[in-house]
């Protein structure tokens, strides 16, 4: 039985979290973590800070805020506990924080945990190497208007992505405004929207002349990125001390 603390339990993925979790005979969650929940109203314990948990956590499940991160670091690096980070907004000093700690347990960061999104990225990495310089690229990303971060961590990964295939020669410019916003031809462009209840929709356009492909991805429920997570959790909480993706996962699912 794999033992799983949610961080950031009373938000609403850490509500999905909680449901998916409950159709796996294999797992069970035995708390959760939350400054601010009304722990009456939870099925398990809800506790102010992570060390105030005494029973064993075999992997935490991280759906909160960057502010969290050092204490999760520290608590798991103590108890050689797995983490599976799906909080984005890190700064670089935290995403440093974050590989030394891998060192010593076992931690699976994604930007995102749909396994959908992580397919859309390995298309566009085939897409801009297959185009080349001759297609231009724009990235237009959409999320409801409580997101604190912009743009999203799944367009800077897809970003990323893409601008590997150019050996990081490309720049990445958000947004684009005044008067001498010409487009230079080294840029990938970034495009943040807000408004209402927009669970998560990423839109990569390769712009050529005549021409544009779009590859686009829409999550619809919020419970595609728990399932991942819930997926996630599964896999690296076997694993060795080190660092791990939706990369190594969907080659072990695959396999």
């Amino acid at each position: 039985m794999i033992n799983v603390l949610i961080c950031g339990i009373g938000g609403k993925m850490g509500h999905n979290v909680l449901e998916c979790i409950s159709s796996y005979e294999n797992m069970k969650v035995i708390g959760g973590i939350d400054k601010f929940a009304n722990a009456d109203s939870f099925s398990v314990p809800v506790y102010k800070s992570v060390f105030d948990v005494k029973d064993k956590v075999d992997v935490i499940i991280d759906f909160s805020r960057p502010e969290a991160l050092d204490d999760l670091l520290t608590y798991a690096t103590k108890t050689n506990t797995s983490l599976v980070l799906a909080t984005t907004g890190y700064t670089d000093e935290q995403q440093k924080a974050v590989d030394e700690a891998s060192k010593k347990t076992a931690i699976f960061q994604s930007s995102n945990m749909s396994l959908g999104v992580n397919l859309l990225i390995e298309l566009c990495r085939k897409a801009a190497d297959f185009l080349g310089n001759a297609f231009e690229v724009e990235i237009i990303e959409q999320h409801h208007n409580r997101k604190v971060d912009a743009p999203s961590g799944t367009a800077l990964s897809i970003a990323k992505a893409i601008n590997e295939q150019f050996d990081n020669s490309k720049e990445f410019v958000y947004g684009r405004h005044g008067k001498d916003a010409k487009r230079t031809p080294n840029e990938i462009g970034i495009h943040a929207v807000r408004g209402g209840t927009i669970v998560g929709k990423h839109d990569v356009l390769f712009i050529g002349n005549d021409e544009i492909i779009t590859l686009a991805h829409e999550a619809q429920s919020r419970m595609v990125f728990a399932q991942g997570a819930v997926k996630a959790a599964g896999f690296v909480a076997s694993k060795k001390s080190g660092k791990y993706s939706m990369k190594e996962m969907l080659a072990e699912i695959m396999d």
